[in-house]
């Protein structure tokens, strides 16, 4: 036994070794990879969509853990697509409009915190987001922007697109051949990013800047199925911009999508204001759990509901029911029981006292 001990905690050692060296590599949009030994887990996935029936736009962006300075991700995309930086104060303003409404619940009974049984503070409860062999692949344009080195490709074999990859320094994933070949049957085109901080030596980690992805399509299409490669839960929030409110067709292997809200807005400026172009547009806010990746068996395909429904998430917080300045309805209820009660008994009081009068007459 005294053998063994050594052997099985040099195997956990191993084993927890290798945990740290193997990387998280997929986002909700695709295939994330960080350089050499280094770790990189994308927590969150936050992106704003706006369709207006002919052109899509995609903003978004990643929140990101590990200790790794450089990383790649791809993302297929159904038409030749554009890129550009994206306006971060998107999100805070998204987070604005959709933020959850404060209800109060009210109670009779006073509680642990009302007078009598405490100073009166009341209830403090708060509210509980290439070479030759690369023939195969075509490069549409590369550009870099800020932090970004963006190369849009097209490819008509997936094990090209590959080593064109690996070659121009987009290190990723041995399954990258075999998961893309569906979106290479259909003719879908690609944007490649390297992605480093700008300040020399410093770590990928928190939000990173937002990128914003434009091309033309008939249909609501959000790629999805790349991340059937994470080796960790995923998580996705998605705006939905568009004349009517949107609903996945299906939830593609993923926890049943909530709608956190759904209502019309017409931002006057601003991020929200430029990507709707000044038109008031329908959102529709949505959260969606992946706890196994490996169960994402499709892109998320949105269509409108057949009713535009609104939706505002509703925060509770409990107040004592009072009334006037102030004053609790039990303390007013029970003062007033407890005086009737008092000219009950002082009428019959006086009812009885009447009586021994009468008798004494």
């Amino acid at each position: 036994m005294k053998r063994r001990i050594p052997a099985l905690l040099l195997a956990l050692l191993v084993t927890q070794l290798g945990a740290l060296v193997n990387p998280a590599y997929a986002c909700g949009c695709g295939a994330m990879v960080p350089d050499g030994q280094s770790r990189i887990g994308v927590d969150r996935e936050t992106s704003v969509v706006r369709w207006d029936g002919r052109t899509e736009q995609i903003v978004m962006r990643f929140t990101v853990r590990g200790d790794a300075q450089r990383a790649a991700w791809i993302m297929p995309v159904p038409g030749r697509a554009s890129v550009e930086l994206g306006d971060g104060d998107m999100f805070g303003e998204l987070r604005d409009l959709t933020r959850p409404e404060s209800k109060a619940r009210y109670y009779f009974w006073p509680r642990d915190r009302d007078w009598p049984f405490s100073s009166g503070r009341g209830d403090l409860a708060g509210d509980a987001p290439p070479s030759a062999a690369d023939a195969a692949v075509g490069v549409v344009g590369r550009e870099q922007l800020g932090d970004f080195d963006v190369a849009r490709l097209t490819a008509t074999d997936p094990n090209a697109l590959k080593t064109w990859l690996e070659t121009n320094g987009f290190k990723l994933p041995d399954r990258l051949a075999t998961e893309v070949q569906p979106y290479v049957d259909q003719r879908w085109e690609y944007v490649a990013v390297r992605l480093a901080p700008r300040q020399q030596g410093k770590v990928l980690r928190g939000d990173l800047d937002p990128l914003k992805i434009r091309f033309d399509s008939d249909r609501l299409v959000y790629p999805m199925r790349l991340s059937r490669m994470a080796k960790t839960p995923q998580s996705l929030g998605l705006y939905v911009l568009a004349d009517h409110r949107m609903e996945p067709a299906s939830p593609i292997g993923g926890s049943r999508p909530k709608v956190t809200f759904a209502g019309s807005v017409h931002p006057k400026d601003g991020p929200i204001a430029e990507l709707a172009g000044g038109k008031p547009v329908f959102l529709t806010a949505i959260d969606q759990e992946f706890p196994e990746p490996g169960r994402i068996d499709a892109d998320h395909e949105l269509r409108a509901t057949a009713k535009d429904t609104p939706y505002r998430r509703a925060v509770y917080h409990n107040e004592l029911l009072t009334v006037g300045p102030g004053i609790p309805v039990w303390l007013l209820t029970v003062s007033a029981v407890l005086l009737a009660l008092a000219g009950s008994c002082f009428a019959l009081v006086r009812r009885r006292r009447r009586l021994r009068g009468d008798r004494a007459a």
